[in-house]
């Protein structure tokens, strides 16, 4: 009888304050994964862009010195590199959380915080990554009108062209399609996508929202596919004149 042992995911600690990123590294090695740190945004970028070195997920302060978390974020994300990014800071306010997730990052994690929650939040990202790079129900490709998203390349035919979609981008659509035509809950949608559910986190779903409507929907200001239900959530319709 052969077993299978499931691989450790590797984690980049990108963290100036060598205490905390020690501790840290401790506390998710104790819980199964491999963690590595460095201090500044240059050599994280360094590792990110060698192929030898293959990260799961990306821990990462925003108040760095020198290269700020924020322009580590958008350099990665400008060169075609997604993996997953937490960002740890010290800012916890709507503003901060929607610059950071607008930049690409995954989650947000506001400092102080415990370690059980860390951990929680890495392996939600892990889970729903996995989960959004298999192809299930939907298929391997997601028509939504004249446009399509191939889940393997994570490549979309939009308005502006054919782009990379993010992690999150990818997953929201996917769960639109898995449930098409039937009306989502903000917080049913918070919960799927970012693994929490709170009031505060609905201008991050709108954003998102808003960014879908304008790669694929020929009048952002009257979706024909991302509808809007008032007091409710949202809509998918592939082709609403079927």
């Amino acid at each position: 009888m052969t077993t299978t042992t499931e691989p450790t995911p590797h984690l980049l600690i990108v963290e100036d304050d060598a205490l905390l990123a020690t501790g840290l590294a401790r506390n998710l090695e104790m819980e199964g994964f491999s963690a590595r740190h460095v201090g500044t945004g240059e050599e994280a970028l360094g590792l990110l862009a060698d192929p030898s070195q293959v990260f799961d997920l990306v821990v990462l302060d925003i108040m760095l010195p020198g290269m700020d978390g924020l322009e580590i974020c958008q350099r990665l994300r400008q060169s075609g590199n997604l993996v997953p990014i937490l960002f740890l800071t010290a800012r916890g306010s709507d503003a901060d959380r929607i610059l950071g997730l607008r930049a690409g990052a995954d989650d947000y994690l506001t400092k102080p915080f415990l370690v059980e929650e860390l951990v929680l939040r890495v392996r939600g990202i892990l889970r729903r990554t996995a989960w959004a790079m298999s192809a299930a129900s939907t298929g391997p490709v997601i028509k939504i009108g004249a446009f399509s998203v191939d889940l393997a390349s994570m490549q979309a035919t939009t308005n502006d062209g054919t782009i990379q979609l993010t992690e999150r981008e990818l997953m929201l659509i996917r769960f639109f399609a898995e449930n098409e035509g039937r009306v989502l809950s903000r917080g049913e949608l918070l919960e799927r996508v970012w693994g929490y559910n709170f009031d505060t986190a609905t201008r991050t779903l709108d954003t998102f929202i808003h960014r879908l409507r304008r790669y694929f929907e020929a009048n952002p200001h009257s979706p024909r596919h991302f509808h809007t239900v008032r007091g409710v959530g949202y809509r998918f319709t592939t082709n609403p004149e079927e």
